[in-house]
């Protein structure tokens, strides 16, 4: 079982995010902006960080950093409709992190984050 920290603004999106996670076994925690997430994220340890990238209070390019800083070697995955926000490298986007393009199918969304945890 992965565990997950979520954030993502979106209220409707975030829960089908959620339940598709669950289903697929994995444990989630989530939340509806960086400043949240980050909050908990410093004294909880997670496998996998899961964000979109333009969210209210703090954004999911800081919050990755902030993340990627405290836990080396953390997964990330940016869910996000501007990828190539993510995909700049002034962004200050963490190396090595995953996009998956809003629209995507929640399919997708599970089959991804298996393959990015098991490599």
């Amino acid at each position: 079982m992965v565990k997950i920290l979520l954030a993502e603004d979106d209220d409707t999106l975030r829960r089908f995010l959620r339940k598709a996670l669950e289903q697929a076994g994995h444990e989630v925690i989530d939340f509806a902006d960086g400043e949240a997430a980050w909050e908990v994220l410093q004294e909880t340890p997670v496998d996998l960080l899961l964000t979109d990238i333009v969210m209210p209070i703090m954004d999911g390019v800081e919050l990755a950093r902030r993340a990627a800083d405290r836990y080396p070697g953390l997964r990330i995955m940016f869910i996000t409709g501007f990828a190539a926000v993510a995909l700049n490298p002034e962004s200050g986007a963490p190396e090595g992190a995953e996009v998956l393009s809003k629209p995507f199918h929640l399919r997708q969304l599970v089959d991804q984050v298996e393959r990015l945890m098991a490599a």
